[in-house]
């Protein structure tokens, strides 16, 4: 009888050793996460292989509902208000999903988290819809792959690529209001953000002379600051004011050395070189 026990125990943890195994997906999932705007958009999908097979039109059928990915649903989290296909989007988690076609996809942003099949999508959850065109890839991009690409303040854009064909949904967002809205706030209280403001007006072509002005203001705050004296220089030099800009250029260099800052140091030869 005690060698029966024993045998059954013995069996008993095999099964559960194999209850355990682990495997690797077949279609694992990938979130990424890109800084965008003034905060930032997660994306969360399983990424399917191709594996000999046909994908479009064959193993992902030409108009019907996708889920964009395999396994769960396909989700994309936006951290502020995005436009998409010209409509606003509020801040939140929205269901990716689209329906491929030989020559151009709809892509859907839904309110729906969970459709993993066509059965369980539902069109009056819709918050947008985008045609987007297919472009033929040189090359078969093996396993699904959706990424962020041409990522710029205030646009990206949302690759999606398999087999090889690739489409892409352009996202905007508005930041030129809130930075607009933050400088306003910000200039009215003790502790002033110059510099930052400074550089927002010369990087985005706004009023310079104001920019120069809050250079100066930053200058004033902190005198050996190289870094602060070399966009001041580059805000002259756009002004036109190229004898003043050669000053602060040198200024900035003067200081960058004694702070042995050498990458600073080049760039203010390079300025001084293009001002000759």
């Amino acid at each position: 009888m005690k060698k029966i026990i024993i045998t059954a125990a013995a069996v008993f943890a095999l099964l559960s050793a194999d209850a355990q195994l682990r495997t690797p997906a077949p279609s694992p999932t990938q979130t990424i996460k890109q800084d965008f705007g003034l905060a930032s958009v997660e994306l969360s999908y399983s990424r399917p292989a191709m594996k000999g097979r046909k994908v479009f039109g064959d193993l992902v059928p030409f108009g019907k509902v996708w889920r964009t990915g395999a396994n769960n649903a396909t989700t994309i989290n936006f951290g502020e208000e995005v436009t998409i296909g010209g409509k606003k989007i509020p801040a939140g988690k929205y269901g990716l999903l689209s329906i491929p076609d030989k020559n151009n996809w709809t892509l859907i942003i839904s309110k729906q988290l969970d459709v993993t099949s066509p059965a369980a999508y539902k069109e009056d959850m819709d918050v947008v819809r985008v045609d987007a065109k297919t472009m033929k890839l040189n090359d078969n991009v093996e396993s699904f792959t959706m990424q962020f690409a041409n990522v710029k303040p205030t646009s990206c854009e949302l690759h999606i690529m398999w087999e090889n064909t690739a489409v892409a949904l352009p996202i905007t967002v508005d930041v030129e209001t809130k930075v607009m809205a933050q400088i306003d706030q910000l200039m009215n209280k003790d502790n002033r953000p110059y510099f930052n403001a400074a550089m927002y007006y010369m990087d985005n072509g706004k009023d310079l002379n104001q920019a120069l002005a809050w250079f100066d203001k930053a200058v004033e705050g902190q005198p050996a600051a190289f870094w602060i004296h070399h966009q001041r220089a580059n805000c002259l030099a756009k002004l036109g004011k190229k004898e003043d800009a050669k000053k602060a250029a040198e200024k900035s260099k003067e200081l960058a050395a004694a702070a042995k800052n050498d990458d600073y140091v080049k760039l203010n030869e390079k300025l001084l070189a293009e001002l000759k």
